[in-house]
C-alpha cells in the first residue's frame, strides 16, 4: 500500500516550500476565482466572510460518502465554516452561510492538526476536508503539522470545484483524492441558484486540473479503500437546472469515459429553495423519472466507472462499468 503523497513531499523537505507559498496568496486573496484581493494575513475578511485562521464547524467520523471512502470505521470529515458559493438549496447551510455564527469556530493551526490526529486515532480511513476551498492555504499548514507529528492517512479534498488552478497545482502532491462536484453547465444557473460568476469555466478548469495530476485511474487498497485518485460528483436538480447531460458530455469527451464519477439523487429543497417563491424550479425532490432518465445518459454516453445512490434511500451503489449490464451494483453492506 502506497503511503500519502504529502509525504513524499514532507521526506523531500518541500512541504513547507508548498505551504509557504499557499499562504502568500492570503495576502491579496487570490485563494479562490473571487480573487477579492482582501489581505487575510493581516485578518481583514475575504468575499467568503473568512480570514487568517481556518474556522471549523465540526469534525467526525463520516459514513455518508461513496463506501470506498467511508468503509466500515468512517471518513474522517473536517467540515468548515464559511463558503465561497451561496447556492440557494445548500444542505450544510447552516455552517455555510451563517458567518457572523461561523466567526466563533476558529482555531488554530496546531489545532486543526490535532483533529487530523485524533481521527486517525479513531481509526478513520481518510481525513476528508469538506468546503475546503476558501481554506486551502490553512489546510495545508496544518496537514504539514499533523505529518510532523505522525499523520498518515490519505487526505480527500472535497470541493465545490469553484477552485485556482493555482491552488490546485501548489496542492499537487498533498491531495491523495479530489472529491469536486459539477454543479452547472450553464452559468446563468450557477449566478441565480449559487451567486458566482462564470461556475462552468471555472469549475472545469479546475477539474481539468485536477485530472492532470491523478489521471482516470482510481487506486485502492487491500481492503478496496481508495487511496488516490479523482471522483466526480453530479448532483441531480429538479427540471434539470444542472444541465446533466452537457456536464457528462464534457467529462467523457474532455477527459474520457473511464473518469469516474459519483451521480447523487440525495437533492430536497432546503434553505432558500424551500421557501423563496423565486426559486420555485428548486422546491421538490428530483422525480422518479428525472432520476431514471440521469441514470440512463450514464449508459447512452458510455461512462464506464463510478458510483449512484439509489433513488428511494440515497444509499450508494457501484459497478466499474456501468454498460455491463451482467455487472450487479454493489450496496455499502458490501464494503464492510
Amino acid at each position: 500500500m502506497s503511503n500519502p503523497r504529502y509525504l513524499t513531499l514532507l521526506a523531500e523537505n518541500r512541504l513547507a516550500e508548498r505551504v509557504e507559498q499557499l499562504e502568500e496568496l492570503l495576502r491579496s486573496c487570490t485563494v479562490c476565482p473571487k480573487d477579492c484581493g482582501n489581505n487575510r494575513l493581516k485578518d481583514e475578511i475575504a468575499a467568503c466572510y473568512s480570514g487568517r485562521l481556518p474556522i471549523v464547524s465540526s469534525y467526525t467520523a463520516h459514513f455518508g460518502e461513496e463506501p470506498v471512502l467511508s468503509g466500515t470505521r468512517g471518513t474522517g470529515n473536517i467540515f468548515f465554516g464559511n463558503c465561497n458559493l451561496r447556492c440557494v438549496y445548500c444542505q450544510n447551510y447552516q455552517i455555510s452561510q451563517t458567518w457572523k455564527q461561523q466567526i466563533k469556530n476558529e482555531v488554530s493551526h496546531e489545532r486543526l492538526a490535532e483533529m487530523m490526529l485524533e481521527l486517525q486515532d479513531r481509526g478513520c480511513h481518510n481525513i476528508g476536508f469538506v468546503s475546503p476551498t476558501h481554506f486551502a492555504p490553512q489546510m495545508a499548514r496544518a496537514i504539514l503539522i499533523a505529518a510532523e507529528r505522525g499523520l498518515r492517512l490519505p487526505i480527500v479534498y472535497n470541493t465545490n470545484a469553484y477552485d485556482s488552478v493555482e491552488v490546485l497545482r501548489l496542492l499537487d502532491g498533498i491531495v491523495d483524492v479530489y472529491l469536486p462536484d459539477l454543479k452547472y453547465a450553464d452559468a446563468d444557473a450557477g449566478m441565480q441558484f449559487s451567486k458566482i460568476r462564470d461556475y462552468p469555466r471555472f469549475a472545469r478548469a479546475a477539474i481539468k486540473e485536477m485530472y492532470r495530476q491523478m489521471g482516470s485511474e482510481l487506486v485502492f487498497d487491500e481492503d478496496g479503500l481508495l487511496r488516490r485518485g479523482l471522483l466526480i460528483r453530479l448532483l441531480v436538480l429538479p427540471n434539470d437546472i444542472a444541465g446533466l447531460e452537457e456536464n457528462l458530455r464534457w467529462i467523457r469527451d474532455e477527459l474520457g469515459p473511464k473518469t469516474a464519477i459519483s451521480l447523487m439523487a440525495q437533492y430536497y429543497a432546503t434553505n432558500k429553495a424551500a421557501t423563496d417563491p423565486r426559486y420555485i424550479l428548486l422546491s421538490r425532490r428530483i422525480s422518479e423519472g428525472e432520476w431514471f432518465e440521469a441514470v440512463s445518459l450514464l449508459e447512452d454516453l458510455g461512462m464506464e466507472e463510478g458510483f449512484m445512490q439509489e433513488y428511494e434511500s440515497a444509499s450508494y451503489y457501484y459497478r466499474p462499468d456501468f454498460e455491463d449490464k451482467d455487472e450487479p451494483f454493489k450496496d455499502i453492506r458490501d464494503f464492510q
